[in-house]
């Protein structure tokens, strides 16, 4: 998830992007037959190279394709100090004293102007220092199998971020910082990526209680520590399991599935028993579409949308905390705080982006929803009308999975990475190479590593892939960024000093940091180079069922992951607090959503053949779901529910979440709330995207454009993946987002990023919105 902390020596504190489709996926309809092909045929010689080759055995063949070197022996990512638990805990106690070094400088840097010159540079060092352990701890913790680490992990990053809080609120790192954005000959030798960095920190610490008196600073450090709290404990309970339902025999006459349906009603009969359906189960899932009765699909609706008292509270205490810190900095609104430094700037712009979508999709979803009237009219051969409810939707428009937009053979999960290492080759001049991974370096045996590589420049990063299903896993698709770009030959580290005694103690921060520095060929300078993770969850190959095949869905999931990966590989800068995905929310998902275009573009399916030549052939529309306006209506009302649980109202005493959802459902939605149920203790992105969850439509809509405009008529071509490379993903989160998009589209009226522009996308979203009804 990606939004910045209130604090400001970690910027980018959510720098894991989890992937979130919606209620339902966007589906298209299997295609039966190969359409009647157009006269025009592209054909592309495509030669099967050696690493297509090893990306295909390392994901297909696990057992040949196997990347270890078990002669010898290091610690994850190869930190020689990462090879037990009690190793991380160790690395956050030697960051802390080095971190405080690195404090005490900066605090005496008034004493020579070359102390001033270094601040800013300093500043991002000491961020760097600790994110580089809690964006690894936070990795651990998610997906590391074994116990202690998680624990080990737990304390390391809980102790790193008590630090950091306190930091955001260290009136003496303030003034050094405003002594040198007040000298305009020092301001003046700043880069442009080191003025934005020292915007960065500027704004974060304004944000932060900085001029408030000690007391209230205080105060907001304890705020901020219950946040982080709340948050842990509500995504916990959002991810928990729900209470079954149950469902009576005779209820389950007529399932329309004649697979499980048919079992379940053997079952029945056989066992003259209630049935007991866990919400979320495939057999949950099945009723759903299949019962041709509206009770069993009711009863499991409310249980799957259930909540205890407990998971309220815990939503609302977190809500109302964060209200509480937004009016402690003198701001109306949680909103309003988070939304400074995005694209939108205002909730006032988000709700104007937000209501406009909600008028002009309104009527296409609400004559989609007279259809499904229509379907359960003459179901129950009623007179008149009848009204949908929420567990109609999937039994009169089953949610089919997407589909291809022609006809594919089954797609491996080598192969699609072959794919995509390709398509990289074409655009960037990048390709994805296997490389061995030493004992010790991954955590599970299921974790590929892999070389990005640079036809010019060699190695530019790594991206370890965790991508099969396990128990005790995070659930989803997620890019965790554990290592981000930062220059680092002018670090200048002896200038912080070592107290006497303290060599031994800081010996493994600085092994930890050394391990990271590469010089680049035809770079000046020597780089600390990204490192990301990829966890999904799909089936794992096996010697009898073979590879892993992926639905496509899951095509699409991968696809937007890399787009992160890209972004955070190419967007190698000097500062780390602007590098690759370090950059506004609601800019984030552009490069990510952007790369799901491709897959709609029968030229970079041809990139999945193995064959010497692929012969792809123009054919016409394939068409959408006719529910998909419904479903894109529901993303518009989750995102105006965000707005609502960060406004001004979370600090009224009367203040109750479950009446505010069910009041926006009964006025602006489509379809009745259910009394009894209350959805938002799921809505998990809450924590991650608190009051910037409209992002992933707003970048929806500048993705659709980009493509359309940039990619679409020629998608495999050098020329534009440069041109995008260079006005857009090599600056990472350093230069305004609104300016790249401008030069990126032609399009100067977008420069200034007001309201006018965010009206402007709204209106892309729109006309995106109308052509796909058009094609319904």
């Amino acid at each position: 998830m990606l939004p910045r902390s209130v604090g400001n020596i970690l910027p980018k504190r959510s720098q894991k992007l989890f992937h979130f489709r919606g209620c339902h996926a966007l589906p298209k309809p299997e295609v039966k037959s190969r359409p009647r092909p157009t006269s025009k045929q592209a054909v592309y010689t495509i030669p099967a190279s050696t690493d297509d080759i090893a990306l295909i055995s390392l994901f297909d063949h696990p057992k040949a394709g196997l990347r270890t070197s078990p002669l010898s022996h290091t610690g994850l990512f190869g930190h020689s100090s990462l090879n037990t638990p009690h190793g991380l805990i160790t690395l956050a106690d030697a960051t802390l004293v080095r971190a405080q070094l690195l404090v005490d400088r900066i605090l005496r840097a008034r004493e020579s102007r070359q102390e001033l010159l270094k601040v800013v540079k300093n500043l991002d060092r000491l961020s760097d220092m600790l994110c580089g352990v809690i964006d690894l701890a936070e990795l651990v913790r998610n997906a590391h199998p074994e116990k202690m680490w998680e624990e080990a992990a737990n304390h390391a990053y809980l102790t790193l971020c008590e630090f950091m809080n306190v930091l955001n609120t260290h009136v003496g790192l303030h003034e050094v910082l405003k002594a040198v954005m007040s000298d305009p000959t020092i301001v003046k030798t700043l880069s442009p990526e080191a003025y934005k960095t020292a915007l960065i920190f500027w704004l974060d610490f304004e944000k932060s209680a900085i001029n408030m008196p000690t007391e209230q600073r205080q105060r907001f450090v304890s705020l901020s520590s219950d946040i982080q709290t709340l948050g842990r404990e509500f995504l916990s309970q959002a991810n928990s399991a729900r209470p079954p339902t149950s469902i009576k025999p005779s209820e389950l006459t007529g399932l329309k599935d004649k697979g499980m349906g048919v079992r379940l009603q053997l079952q029945a009969r056989f066992t003259q028993r209630d049935l007991l359906v866990y919400p979320g189960s495939l057999q949950a899932q099945m009723i759903m579409r299949s019962a041709p009765e509206e009770e069993p699909r009711r009863r499991v609706y409310i249980a799957a949308n259930s909540s205890t008292p407990e998971q309220i509270q815990i939503l609302e205490q977190l809500l109302h905390t964060r209200g509480e810190l937004a009016r402690l900095v003198g701001r109306e609104s949680y909103a309003d705080m988070a939304l400074d430094d995005k694209m939108a700037k205002s909730p006032g712009n988000v709700l104007y982006f937000l209501d406009a979508l909600m008028e002009h999709t309104r009527p296409h979803a609400e004559q989609a929803l007279h259809a499904l009237r229509l379907r359960k009219q003459a179901h129950h051969k009623t007179p008149s009308l009848p009204v949908i409810q929420a567990w109609d939707r999937d039994f009169y428009c089953p949610p089919e999975p997407p589909a291809p937009p022609i006809p594919l053979p089954p797609l491996t999960l080598g192969t699609v990475f072959m794919g995509l290492s390709r398509l990289f080759q074409h655009l960037y001049g990048i390709s994805l190479r296997p490389a061995d991974a030493t004992s010790g370096e991954v955590w599970h045996s299921d974790v590929h590593k892999l070389e990005v590589v640079d036809e010019e420049k060699g190695v530019i990063g790594w991206i370890y892939a965790d991508l099969f299903a396990r128990r005790g896993k995070a659930s989803g698709a997620a890019h965790y960024t554990v290592r981000c770009s930062r220059r680092t030959d002018d670090d200048d580290e002896v200038a912080d000093g070592v107290p006497e005694g303290s060599e031994f103690r800081i010996r493994e921060s600085q092994e930890f940091e050394a391990v990271k520095r590469h010089r680049l060929p035809g770079q000046d300078g020597v780089y600390q180079l990204p490192l990301v993770v990829l966890l999904c969850e799909f089936a794992r190959p096996t010697l009898t069922q073979g590879p892993t095949v992926l639905e496509w869905h899951e095509v699409m999931t991968l696809f937007h992951e890399m787009g992160h990966a890209m972004h955070s590989m190419i967007g190698r800068t000097e500062y780390q607090n602007v590098s690759g995905t370090r950059c506004a929310t609601d800019f984030v998902e552009l490069p990510s959503i952007l790369m799901e275009h491709f897959l709609n573009s029968l030229t970079v399916l041809s990139l999945f053949d193995m064959d010497a030549t692929s012969t792809v052939r123009q054919i016409g529309n394939h068409h959408a779901d006719p529910c998909h306006s419904i479903d894109t209506y529901s993303q518009i009302l989750l995102a105006a529910v965000d707005q609502i649980y960060h406004s001004p109202a979370v600090l009224d005493p009367g203040f109750d979440s479950t009446a505010e959802l069910a009041n926006l459902h009964n006025t602006r939605g489509l379809i009745p709330y259910v009394p009894g149920t209350s959805f938002q203790t799921q809505f998990g992105h809450l924590f991650g995207y608190g009051a910037t969850y409209y992002s992933y439509l707003f970048d929806r809509a500048i993705a659709s454009r980009v493509w359309s405009k940039v990619f679409a008529t020629d998608p495999l071509s050098r020329e534009t993946g440069e041109r995008y490379k260079r006005e857009v993903l090599c600056y990472g989160g350093g230069k305004d987002p609104w300016k790249m998009v401008s030069i990126l589209l032609n399009a100067p009226q977008l420069e200034n990023g007001d309201s006018e522009a965010m009206r402007e996308v709204g209106r892309w979203k729109i006309e995106d919105e109308v052509g796909l009804a058009g094609r319904h």
